[in-house]
């Protein structure tokens, strides 16, 4: 797709149609099959604001697994207080989703631009359904969406947008992987650090169980959508002697051999920890797409790698996808795909098809196995893109450190602006 002025019509009119039905789905006008995504709003969500309103974090409940700003997310819908909670959300989250489409169909204006990464928005949050609304994950991709944004010519907005967004949910930090060398990483990554540690003492100050989620989160185990849990859905076909339960907020397998599981999920996330320093510090090449493509992949990595892989998850992915294809000079449009496919897999698993998923039949099975598969793929295809666009020279070799950068980062007029690899 092009840049061109005559896609963006095309784009607003399809968002507006989809999420007109989106809305009616989660008002419940048109009710959809499966379990009833929105509760998580109407009950979990609305019983932390009556605690977080009380001047305290819901330190006593285990499914509050979130850093501490994600209370301004869940205090949010008391900015319309002339709508009941739920349908204040709604409408925020679908604010946010406007933001982000508005964003991208913005930076996707001009040379060496493109609108696909505003399709790729479109076209991804309705393949979720109406999860994406349910949850404020969508809020968390605005940040992060706006941070990578932003960041092409500011590199402290992007840290202090990227420290917002970490203690919204913790993944936003990740958008700092690709910031070219020298200058422009310190002034990010010191910004992030600053603005971070600023606003834990702020939280922490204000009230009373900012920390909590912490311990929360660590002794969650394998959820029944994850890469680990594929190892029990097998089993169970073979008379693996395990449950499902709802634990620490999500269904997760139960039962023997789970805590190997979820230990050798943890070593996979710590590997690709490992891959990730390891292009960090082998990379020469920096291009304008360059942070948008590692924070894809970085996420990408950690979020396959979870020992929980909730379909909300999925947002985050479609959003850094948006903003990489903004990009001409950007490889990760196969990546990009992959993930909207397994996208719309994740909506069939996901309220869909869950009781399958939860039985582990035949169908369940199928539905896991494609989409965890087709985020496998995806994986392994932006790790190859990335390597070879930053690490790998166009013939085939490793540039020498100090090496001048293939691909100067472009301005939006397509004028070059100062190297990448300047001090």
């Amino acid at each position: 797709m092009t840049g061109s002025s005559g896609t963006r019509p095309a784009a607003l009119a399809v968002w507006a149609l989809t999420r007109s039905l989106l809305l009616l789905c989660v008002i419940k006008v048109i009710v959809v099959p499966g379990p009833d995504v929105t509760s998580d709003v109407s009950v979990i969500y609305r019983g932390w604001y009556d605690v977080l309103s009380s001047g305290s974090y819901p330190q006593s409940d285990v499914t509050w697994q979130y850093p501490p700003a994600a209370a301004l997310a869940i205090l949010s819908p008391a900015l319309l207080p002339f709508l009941d909670y739920a349908s204040a959300f709604f409408v925020l989250a679908f604010l946010c989703d406007a933001l982000v489409l508005g964003l991208l169909l913005y930076a996707g204006r001009g040379a060496a631009r493109r609108t696909a990464g505003a399709w790729v928005w479109v076209a991804g949050v309705p393949l979720l359904g109406t999860t994406a609304y349910a949850r404020y994950d969508v809020m968390v991709t605005a940040v992060a969406v706006a941070a990578l944004l932003a960041g092409i010519r500011h590199p402290r907005l992007l840290g202090a947008l990227a420290a917002f967004g970490a203690l919204l949910k913790v993944w936003p930090a990740l958008v700092l992987a690709g910031t070219a060398r020298g200058r422009r990483t310190r002034l990010a990554w010191t910004t992030a650090a600053g603005v971070a540690l600023g606003l834990l003492v702020l939280c922490t100050a204000a009230a009373p169980g900012a920390l909590a989620f912490l311990g929360f989160q660590r002794d969650r185990g394998t959820e029944v959508e994850s890469l680990g849990a594929l190892v029990f859905h097998v089993a169970r076909q073979f008379g693996w002697q395990g449950r499902v339960e709802l634990h620490y907020g999500s269904l997760e397998f139960l039962g023997p051999h789970v805590p190997l599981v979820s230990t050798l999920s943890l070593g996979l996330s710590v590997v690709a920890f490992g891959w990730l320093l390891v292009w960090r510090l082998r990379a020469r090449t920096f291009g304008v797409s360059t942070t948008a493509d590692a924070a894809f992949t970085a996420v990408l990595l950690f979020t396959t790698t979870s020992r929980v892989i909730s379909p909300q998850y999925m947002l985050w992915l479609v959003g850094l996808a948006g903003v990489c294809l903004v990009f001409r000079e950007s490889r990760m449009a196969w990546p990009a795909g992959l993930v909207l496919v397994a996208t719309g897999v994740t909506q069939l698993e996901f309220p869909l098809g869950f009781g399958h998923v939860v039985t582990s039949d035949a169908t369940g099975v199928t539905l896991m196995f494609v989409r965890n598969g087709l985020l496998v793929g995806a994986c392994l295809l932006a790790c190859a893109r990335l390597w070879r666009d930053t690490v790998r020279d166009p013939a085939g070799g490793v540039p020498a450190a100090g090496a001048a950068p293939a691909r100067p980062p472009l301005s939006r007029t397509g004028s070059a602006d100062t190297p990448a690899s300047a001090p």
